[in-house]
């Protein structure tokens, strides 16, 4: 965007900017990372064409900062997440004020820059939605570019043919990439004035160009038995004897937590401004339209999916990322000062409750005992469950400790993603890959032959939050000893968040059998 349209923007909206940015860039540094943020360094530890849960871009994001600062730390492997949502704020921007000018472009941006289900699905945690929302929104303004030329009647150009490049990079971030392509289909469809473009030489072009970019998922996957496409379509949704059930309060439920994610001041109007365009387009208007067609399918389905399934509220969020310029246009109508009062004092409220909660999961503030208040105890706070791995790795590198991890040739966990902490904690120490046996084990099925490391020697790591005489009787036949060597203890406020135990097993005897 232009230098001199930023500086025309009002400074309270340059400060909601600003201040959203010096927020996220705090809880990245200071959340530590959650199990799938773990799980997602794997992937930079095993690089393949895709993987089991997803395609290749998550581990591209998750890699970024990593490759740029050589520090593994939870701020780093989110500096993609932080960079990307920049660009994809920038991109809603440019879309909007295409379509409806310069004052929808800032609402836009105001709704990025606040609405906490935006900020942490897209902009701050690394996941597969970094790249999912940032080639999303580049594919809306490409296909605003197209499909709404600012001189004569539309005919179709070659803008097509990389709207289907962009869309196999989508599919490459995430599978809803393909609702993406068909929701441009369905636009087309109907209207009369686009529908020249589904017939076009250069569909035929955006055919040939989304194949190609989707080769290495479907590369992947043919070589894997599609496992991943199996996963998602089949595990994830498989009912009783009976077939799926709805469940309408499920749904509204669904429903209501998207919006306390969205923030209440936000998610309400949000969902307003979608009924009322959708029962009243003005005047037949297209790019309300365009708009209904690229968010509704993934936000509405996804929340009428939730009657049945168990969904996340990440799931329906780029159909509400593209509708919240249909909030945008509503916000243009209103007057500045109403505006403003309801952005301001919406920051203000989400920035207090978003530091609060940031204080008590990284430094405790709640805890009993040595919180500032004493309400929680670590044995039953939900938040220890994220675990430090900047402290772990300090703690694995003391003493007899670290020179075992030195002299290992592999470590095992029982839990997929406890071995993302563990591979974060120790890949500044040392190259020994970290495997987990467990039957729930994603992607190191893939990555891991246990009978390529018979007669090779290793660790077993395990949290106390398991049974360890247990987590002993299980893996012990597997070893050739199962030798406690040391409990290493995680802290927050003085206090014991988690322990971890460190077992010497030997050489590995016998291989572990993966369910797939």
């Amino acid at each position: 965007m232009a230098t001199g349209k930023l500086m025309q923007w009002p400074s309270w909206l340059m400060g909601l900017v600003i201040g959203s940015w010096i927020l996220r860039i705090l809880i990245a540094w200071l959340l530590p990372p959650g199990f799938d943020e773990a799980y997602y360094f794997l992937y930079t530890q095993h690089w393949d064409w895709s993987y089991f849960d997803h395609p290749v871009m998550v581990a591209l994001t998750t890699a970024l900062g990593p490759w740029l600062t050589g520090y593994i730390s939870p701020l780093t492997i989110r500096l993609g997440a932080l960079i990307l949502y920049g660009l994809s704020t920038g991109l809603l921007y440019l879309s909007g004020r295409q379509l409806f000018g310069e004052k929808v472009g800032m609402g836009a941006v105001a709704i990025a820059s606040l609405c906490p289900l935006f900020i942490f699905s897209f902009g701050l945690l690394a996941a597969p939605d970094n790249a999912l929302i940032f080639w999303w929104s580049v594919t809306m303004y490409v296909a605003v570019l197209e499909f709404f030329p600012v001189k004569g009647p539309y005919q179709p150009t070659a803008k097509i043919a990389l709207i289907g490049l962009l869309l196999g990079l989508v599919c490459l971030s995430k599978y809803h990439g393909f609702v993406l392509g068909l929701s441009l289909v369905g636009f087309c469809l109907t209207s009369t004035r686009h529908r020249q473009a589904l017939v076009s030489v250069w569909t035929l072009a955006a055919l040939g160009l989304f194949s190609l970019a989707l080769l290495p998922l479907v590369y992947w996957n043919l070589h894997h038995d599609w496992l991943s496409f199996g996963f998602h379509l089949s595990t994830r949704f498989d009912g009783d004897a009976t077939g799926p059930q709805f469940n309408l309060l499920n749904m509204v439920g669904v429903w209501l937590v998207g919006i306390a994610y969205l923030f209440p001041a936000l998610g309400f109007p949000l969902w307003w401004a979608i009924g009322r365009h959708l029962w009243h387009v003005p005047n037949g208007d297209l790019r309300h339209r365009f708009i209904l067609w690229l968010g509704l399918p993934i936000a509405a389905g996804f929340t009428l999916l939730g009657g049945f399934t168990r969904i996340y509220p990440a799931w329906p969020a780029p159909g509400l990322w593209s509708l919240s310029l249909l909030l945008a246009v509503t916000m243009a109508g209103w007057s500045f000062q109403t505006v403003r009062r309801w952005l301001v004092s919406s920051a203000l409220v989400i920035a207090t409750l978003l530091v609060f909660a940031l204080g008590h999961v990284a430094l405790g503030t709640l805890q009993r005992p040595g919180g500032v208040v004493e309400v929680v105890a670590p044995e039953t706070d939900p938040t220890t469950t994220m675990i430090d791995v900047v402290q772990l790795r300090r703690r694995l590198q003391e003493g007899r400790v670290g020179d075992a991890i030195a002299a290992a040739n592999f470590l095992v966990t029982n839990e997929f993603w406890l071995s993302g902490y563990v591979d974060m904690a120790i890949s500044p120490l040392t190259s020994s890959p970290v495997m987990a046996f467990t039957q729930d084990p994603r992607g190191h099925a893939v990555w891991f032959q246990p009978k390529d490391w018979l007669g090779y020697s290793g660790l077993f790591l395990s949290i106390a939050d398991d049974d360890q005489s247990e987590i002993r009787a299980t893996y012990a036949p597997y070893f050739e000893r199962f030798d406690l060597l040391a409990s290493v203890d995680t802290q927050r406020a003085r206090s014991t968040t988690e322990t971890f135990y460190l077992y010497d097993v030997g050489q590995l005897i016998k291989p572990y059998d993966y369910p797939y």
